[in-house]
């Protein structure tokens, strides 16, 4: 297993990084990018076990219910390279199906995931494509590169161009691991194309957004100084990827085997963490409600009551989720797709609400609050003392603590890209209320209905 420090030492290898218009030659040392890459340092460093046989538990298959369970813990705990470990769970899970088409595939799939367990090393999913005209199919765009696709090969690989968008940690981790968007079509076979890319590899480029905290006193931002992690626009200016780091190859019939087994893995992922969110959400809105000193109140205690329960309705469909899985067919234990579509789409798309209680509670004191540099400045450090404490034996920085906390949690560019990230991860709530509707078992529900129908037997 990587030390942190072994980890940073491994992003020095030369990737090509774009942050606000200029190259960024050391994500390591970049003022944004090096932030999010010592979050992950530390999560490497707190699961770090010595010796030649120490393994990540992240690249535990789970095959117990217990074991499921303890994977939905650690990726609450960690950072979010940790649950981007999806993708390899997705491939596994897809292993068995893609193999009827091309006998090497599960043997590649399992080759590279040993491998990538061995290395220790984090990967980034790479899914969504550039798309242009959403109404068009991929073969129809007036540019044929808007989805990733195979333009040559040779004996020893193919070669791809195209853009992948969303690209959660991609800048900071290893591995760029290439999945078809959508089920392709016959002659859309070019695009029908899984793979694992280094994300050194020449004609890999890498457009960044971050989110870390730009300025102003650290205390300001708590919540992304520990989470915030970039995400990037991955353009494959034809790369070569070797045979063996390729999964799916024009394959068009199960060119969607991939994203579905992802879908389902992300969104476990997404549940157990908005079940956390949810706690989270209400221990803050009781806190600044205690703060303000207005925990009395009826209506506050109602907004109370809703996140509560909102927490709670996540908590139960991840238990539930767990309770349901099922073993697949190489003996991996599956997550119920009924709770866990249910429990994202529920997470999801309440997610808003709750943020709107929570900033009906605190107050508009989260957009205007001084910062702590302000409450540590001589000049003026008196009266935010003074004017910003609260009920009674509630310090301003307690008050100032708490407001920053919600500002940066809910409300600011952190916080923004969260609530973006919350409703479109894992295929959006369209994909979610499908699959939700899919495996309800609706022939039971039809059954019961007619049941009340039927007359009484005197």
């Amino acid at each position: 297993m990587m030390t942190g420090a072994q980890y940073l030492a491994s992003l020095q290898d030369g990737r090509t990084v774009f942050l606000d218009g200029a190259r960024v030659h050391d994500v390591t040392t970049d003022a944004g990018l090096g932030q999010s890459a010592r979050i992950v340092a530390r999560g490497y460093d707190a699961l770090h076990r010595p010796g030649p046989d120490a393994r990540n538990p992240v690249f535990t298959i789970p095959r117990t219910a217990e074991e499921l369970r303890a994977r939905c813990e650690l990726l609450t705990k960690h950072d979010v390279t940790l649950s981007l470990s999806a993708v390899a769970m997705a491939l596994l899970t897809s292993s068995t199906e893609l193999t009827h088409a091309d006998p090497a595939a599960g043997e590649r799939i399992q080759h590279w995931f040993d491998d990538c367990a061995t290395r220790d090393v984090r990967f980034a999913e790479l899914i969504t494509d550039a798309k242009g005209d959403r109404m068009l199919a991929p073969s129809q765009q007036d540019d044929p590169d808007l989805y990733v696709r195979v333009v040559d090969r040779d004996s020893t690989g193919v070669v791809i161009r195209g853009a992948k968008f969303h690209t959660t940690a991609g800048p900071i981790v290893h591995e760029l691991v290439v999945l078809p968007t959508k089920r392709m079509k016959p002659g859309e076979e070019q695009y029908a194309i899984a793979c694992a890319v280094p994300a050194d590899t020449p004609g890999v480029i890498q457009i960044t957004s971050s989110h870390h905290a730009r300025h102003g006193h650290p205390r300001d931002k708590p919540i992304s100084a520990k989470l915030a992690i970039p995400d990037s626009m991955v353009v494959f200016d034809d790369v070569h990827v070797p045979y063996e780091r390729v999964f799916l190859d024009g394959d068009v019939a199960r060119s969607a085997v991939i994203a579905h087994s992802l879908g389902l893995w992300e969104r476990l992922s997404g549940v157990a963490h908005m079940a956390h969110l949810g706690d989270q959400l209400a221990g803050m809105a009781q806190l600044v409600a205690e703060a303000n000193g207005t925990a009395g109140i009826s209506h506050i205690k109602d907004k109370i009551a809703d996140i509560v329960i909102y927490a709670t309705m996540t908590h139960a469909c991840l238990e539930a989720a767990l309770a349901n899985s099922e073993v697949g067919a190489d003996g991996m234990l599956l997550p119920s797709e009924l709770y866990t579509n249910a429990g994202k789409l529920h997470a999801a798309n309440h997610y808003a609400v709750m943020v709107r209680h929570l900033h009906d509670i605190a107050g508009g004191t989260i957009a205007t609050a001084p910062s702590f540099a302000d409450l540590a400045n001589p000049e003026t450090g008196a009266f935010v003392e003074k004017y910003l404490r609260g009920a009674k034996g509630v310090s301003a920085d307690e008050r100032l603590a708490l407001f920053h906390a919600i500002r940066n949690m809910t409300a600011d560019e952190w916080g923004g890209r969260e609530a973006v990230s919350w409703l479109q991860s894992g295929g959006g709530l369209f994909a979610q209320r499908t699959v939700t509707r899919n495996h309800y078992d609706m022939a039971h529900a039809k059954a019961t209905a007619r049941a009340l129908m039927e007359p009484i037997d005197d």
